[in-house]
């Protein structure tokens, strides 16, 4: 039975969807004003693992992923660059693509973004105004936090102690400190869209219970996020959707653990903050993604490029253990057996007792610290196998078939080898975009342009922007 850990009740329940074998997931996505981090790489690899891992029990997962695509980051950001704020967020959620393509996390079924749902943003404020539980004050609108139920739930805090640690802006048009911004009213030279009480855009906790609900109904199976999103953003999305529906908003909450850089919290002004393009400079994105899942999604992970470098040469172990399977169920010089053998029948033995474990640990919390093990062992056994062992086909392409299911779960071993080729690759990549900007300094067009093309022909595009060029492959 697959148990959760619910951030809600700080218990593992058995996993009990509301309707039958749907399940329906929303999970908060990036706010598109810069690169992605490493830290958006950890949470939405482990909710592509948890989707996958449900679809694998058999679920139908729909799941739901919002952009931010308008924000105080965003026109913050946009000022600084003299950039449309909307066309940065465009340029920005394209990147934000990329990255999680590279790394081999799936699209969501639906990925809202908050510009085309401005409407039924409006219609879910207003509808709250008339009941009750939000106010306009010369033309920003406000949750009205004391006539909640339960706030405070989610984060386990009385509505005292919110109070007094509340991180909330200062604002004189608030009847309460604890209330927050529903609608906020236009500056001079913002972006903005008309509504019932001027002209304005939505705050940032209104959009995803607008998004949610509209995709997923008013009751939601799994609703996920980072830790730091607890409070105040996922405790007052309850607050909207209860207040707004009068049933429960979520059944299950879960939340990812942090990422330290070297013992340290990641923070742009300590100067260690990663973004997963400068990451993937130097690991490839198997590396990177494996490094992820060999921790526990709850548990917080301390990046270094020595645990980078741990998880490049273990997973190396792991194709070695792959790439020999398939080179022996290639080797037909011995021909079939026909009959088992004690060799073959012990052999088959630790692949079932590994798969076994595999699923033990992801049926508990989906736990892929503790079911790589399984992995490992079934690796080194593997591995430890004479070239000329006599196990039949059958038993090899058995062994093959469960990596293959561990790689379909975890979205790794994707690659014929452990992505050195990969690496390679993009180290010469770099030097040649480092050899080109040369050129374009130069205003040697021809040889810039050369080395663009002849890329673009090997299957690699590269793209010029104020932050510097960037590559993906293409074919």
């Amino acid at each position: 039975m697959l148990k959760v850990y619910n951030t809600l009740t700080k218990e593992k329940e058995d996993f009990v969807p509301i309707r039958g074998n749907r399940v329906g997931m929303y999970v908060c996505g990036p706010t598109v004003y810069d690169y992605s981090h490493i830290g958006h790489a950890r949470s939405y690899i482990a909710f592509d693992v948890i989707r996958r891992y449900l679809e694998y029990k058999g679920y139908t997962v729909i799941y739901v992923q919002n952009i931010t695509d308008v924000d105080d980051k965003i026109i913050k950001r946009a000022n600084e660059l003299g950039e449309n704020p909307l066309s940065l967020s465009r340029r920005f959620t394209q990147a934000y693509f990329e990255d999680m393509d590279r790394l081999n996390v799936r699209r969501a079924n639906v990925h809202p973004k908050v510009t085309e749902h401005i409407p039924e943003i409006i219609e879910f404020i207003d509808e709250l105004i008339k009941k009750g539980y939000a106010y306009e004050v010369d033309g920003n609108v406000y949750f009205s936090v004391s006539k909640a139920k339960d706030y405070g739930k989610l984060s386990h805090q009385s509505m005292d102690g919110i109070l007094a640690g509340a991180r909330v802006e200062v604002d004189e048009n608030k009847r309460d400190p604890r209330d927050f911004a529903l609608w906020k009213k236009a500056k001079k030279g913002e972006i903005f869209w008309e509504s019932p009480w001027g002209k304005g855009r939505p705050g940032w906790h209104i959009e995803c219970s607008t998004m949610a609900i509209k995709y997923l109904g008013p009751e939601i199976d799994i609703h996920g996020g980072g830790m730091d999103l607890i409070f105040p953003h996922h405790e007052c999305e309850i607050a909207q959707a209860e207040s707004r529906t009068g049933k429960p908003f979520v059944k299950y909450w879960i939340h990812n653990g942090f990422v330290t850089i070297n013992q340290e919290k990641m923070s742009k002004s300590l100067g260690n903050f990663f973004t997963i393009r400068e990451v993937l400079e130097k690991y490839n994105p198997e590396t990177l993604r494996f490094f992820l899942l060999n921790t526990h999604y709850r548990s917080q992970i301390d990046y270094s490029d020595q645990h980078l470098e741990e998880a490049k040469q273990s997973l190396q172990k792991i194709y070695n253990a792959i790439n020999k399977l398939k080179t022996l169920i290639s080797d037909q010089s011995w021909g079939e057996l026909k009959e088992s053998t004690p060799e073959e029948s012990e052999f088959l033995e630790h692949v079932e007792k590994s798969k076994q474990k595999f699923m033990e640990a992801m049926d508990d919390d989906f736990n892929t610290r503790e079911a790589m093990p399984a992995i490992f062992d079934l690796s080194r056994i593997i591995n430890s196998l004479p070239t000329d062992s006599k196990l039949s086909r059958k038993a090899l392409e058995k062994a093959l078939q469960v990596y293959q299911e561990f790689g379909e779960i975890l979205g790794l071993f994707q690659q014929e080898k452990a992505g050195a080729n990969l690496e390679t690759v993009a180290k010469l990549v770099e030097i040649l975009i480092d050899l080109r900007n040369k050129f374009r300094k130069e205003k040697n067009w021809e040889k810039a342009d050369y080395i663009r093309d002849k890329l673009k022909e090997a299957g690699i595009l590269l793209e010029d922007s104020k932050d510097g060029t960037i590559w993906k492959i293409i074919k």
